[in-house]
């Protein structure tokens, strides 16, 4: 079993998407750890601003399998994939880790590179895994979110009750 790190976004009908995302997420791993969501403006591209959240759970799947869940989920909540990569979503879950495992293949990269560069993964992630350590860096993710430029990138928690 591994424990793995899962982040969650939407900037369509964000409030639906998010509970639709979360409840999916519940059906095909059991229970769950949440962190808060987050509002935060749309980065890459021009759109409305998300909610993010990063979820922890354990899978018993392979990581190729545990990806493929994801996109399941995903194509279920009418994601339109047909669009640019930067684009509004109704529901955006990447597998940020799988355990401390460092991989790069099959058009999955683990830890996700996102986790270092936004504001909207790191700091959920360090929420609820302070101590964790990245497993490239060795870094845990609050000393990585304490240092991080928090100027560079618009991110607040909001008030969101599942």
């Amino acid at each position: 079993m591994a424990t793995i790190y899962i982040s969650l976004g939407s900037n369509i009908d964000r409030e639906k998407n998010t509970r639709a995302g979360v409840e999916a997420l519940q059906r095909a791993f059991g229970e769950l750890n949440l962190s808060s969501v987050y509002e935060s403006e749309a980065v890459g591209f021009e759109g409305d601003a998300f909610y993010n959240m990063v979820i922890a759970c354990d899978s018993v799947m392979p990581v190729h399998e545990t990806n493929r869940v994801l996109r399941d989920i995903e194509n279920a909540n009418d994601r339109d994939r047909s669009g640019p990569k930067f684009s509004s979503r109704t529901l955006d879950l990447d597998l940020l880790l799988y355990d401390d495992l460092v991989m790069d293949e099959q058009g999955l990269k683990l830890p996700r590179g996102e986790i270092l560069k936004n504001a909207f993964v790191l700091w959920p992630l360090a929420e609820i895994a302070p101590h964790l350590k990245h497993p490239e860096t060795g870094v845990s993710y609050a000393d990585i979110w304490s240092a991080f430029d928090k100027s560079k990138q618009s991110l607040k928690p909001i008030d969101f009750s599942f």
